[in-house]
């Protein structure tokens, strides 16, 4: 089933999922990380992983998404 959502809803999101890409940035440039903190990245990573596999999405550029997957499934690996 797909989900059905307003332009403005599914903008909100790409934007909410924003906060997920920026936070994981921001820890996996750390040499080292604490329990809590690979916690936190591997919350936003699984938070990431669901919306890209969401089929509303238009035009908005995944990309910045699957890379802050793949960067921080690397730094809590």
């Amino acid at each position: 089933m797909s989900d059905t959502l307003t332009a403005e809803e599914i903008a909100h999101n790409y934007y909410a999922a924003g906060h997920s890409v920026s936070l994981i940035n921001k820890m996996v440039v750390f040499e080292t990380l604490t329990e809590e903190e690979v916690d936190r990245v591997d919350r936003n990573v699984r938070h990431l992983e669901i919306m890209v596999a969401k089929d509303y999405w238009t035009t908005e550029d995944l990309e910045p998404l699957n890379s802050a997957i793949t960067a921080g499934k690397a730094k809590i690996a």
